[in-house]
């Protein structure tokens, strides 16, 4: 059980949830106490069911695995991962111009994400050019891509790829008068 903000009791098994996601990620007790600056006994009373963490104390254990509250509740231990994806289970993470469908479940313990990505002419990621934690990869299906990294840019044609470290600054942008596919992988997942 959880005590949320408006005084609700949440009935969630949050020991054996904490304890699935930390296994998951191949964390000891002893290291995620370490992390958030606990005593190790706290997170195993947690995990075992014996003391119920406040929302905020939850969080802060969390920021240890990293998981958000949101996808920390969204987890359950017991589903099995799905590992085929027709077409149109493909999700939509994306809107205007470009589109991101998602190859996969979006779950916590994931490490890579995939997406099949379609620029409409014209389009591009913006003119600030993005930095993350990282790494990314693609290859063109169809169409022509300009991609940018730092102060390389090039323009990709089908069956051209590209590959880099994702902290070095860098954008996308569909040239010509016809849509791009790409098909690309970033790990961590980034959005």
């Amino acid at each position: 059980m959880l005590n949320n903000p408006n005084g609700a009791v949440m009935e969630v098994d949050i020991g054996n949830r904490l304890r699935g996601l930390r296994e998951a990620r191949k964390i000891s007790q002893r290291e995620l106490a370490r992390r958030v600056g606990v005593p190790n006994s706290t997170i195993s009373l947690i995990e075992a069911n014996r003391t119920n963490p406040s929302v905020g104390a939850l969080k802060r254990i969390l920021d240890g695995l990293p998981i958000g509250l949101s996808e920390f509740f969204a987890w359950e231990p017991e589903a099995p991962r799905k590992a085929f994806f027709a077409a149109e289970e493909l999700v939509e993470i994306g809107k205007g111009r470009i589109s991101y469908r998602r190859v996969g479940d979006a779950t916590p313990f994931r490490q890579l994400m995939m997406l099949k990505e379609c620029y409409q002419p014209g389009a591009d990621t913006g003119r600030v050019p993005l930095v993350h934690d990282g790494e990314e990869a693609g290859i063109v299906l169809s169409g022509r891509l300009e991609v940018t990294v730092e102060d390389q840019r090039r323009v990709l044609g089908p069956g051209d790829a590209y590959a880099f470290d994702s902290s070095r600054p860098h954008r996308f942008r569909a040239v010509g008068p016809d849509p791009c596919e790409v098909v690309s992988c970033c790990t961590p997942p980034s959005f």
